[in-house]
């Protein structure tokens, strides 16, 4: 039983602020729970796919989101098509769910691609030279790829333009819900019935 209200619980802009700060500590604590989260696209039939990443980068004040994946993928397929994509994430033991959505650009061979790629880590890299591509069934497990160079021209930074976020805090003394919307510079934001 949460016993202790945060500060900001009783405050949009210090919910919003909260909600930012999580996700900055995302992109910086492999530990967080919101450096994992869930991502989810539409697929060609309308379906939603779900799938974990890693958020790469937040910059709160353009609204920006990025994670990264190979340009043989569903999900960057899924994104080309429909480029409506959201996010979920849930600390535990914090019990503090959000809830983004927005709009994805693909970055392939671009100066933004270049200076995520200079950035990954050498392990990283190897992600993304797999043969075949993510998802062709094969006979058997495959061996890691030994040349992270061959993976460049598969790798995609995924940004996302945030247009929504929903910051949810569960207590058995009274939930706290707040959804914040930008059309324009600043946002609208609102309490929402847990």
């Amino acid at each position: 039983m949460n016993r202790i209200r945060p500060g900001h619980a009783d405050n949009l802009d210090e919910c919003r602020r909260e909600a930012f700060r999580l996700l900055a500590r995302g992109v910086a604590d492999p530990r967080s729970p919101f450096h994992t989260p869930t991502l989810a696209t539409v697929g060609p039939d309308g379906a939603p796919s779900l799938r974990t990443v890693i958020l790469r980068a937040f910059d709160p004040t353009l609204r920006r989101l990025s994670v990264y994946t190979d340009a043989r993928s569903a999900k960057a397929a899924d994104i080309g098509v429909e480029p409506r994509v959201a996010l979920h994430a849930y600390d535990a033991a914090a019990r503090v769910q959000l809830r983004l959505t927005g709009r994805a650009a693909l970055h392939r061979g671009d100066a933004v691609a270049d200076a995520a790629w200079s950035s990954c880590r050498a392990q990283s890299r190897l992600c993304y030279a797999i043969e075949p591509a993510p998802g062709t069934p094969v006979d058997a497990p495959l061996p890691g790829p030994d040349d992270a160079s061959a993976g460049r021209d598969n790798f995609v930074v995924v940004a996302i333009g945030v247009e929504a976020v929903e910051w949810l805090w569960l207590s058995a003394d009274g939930h706290r819900r707040a959804r914040f919307e930008w059309t324009g510079r600043e946002p609208h934001a609102t309490w929402l019935a847990p």
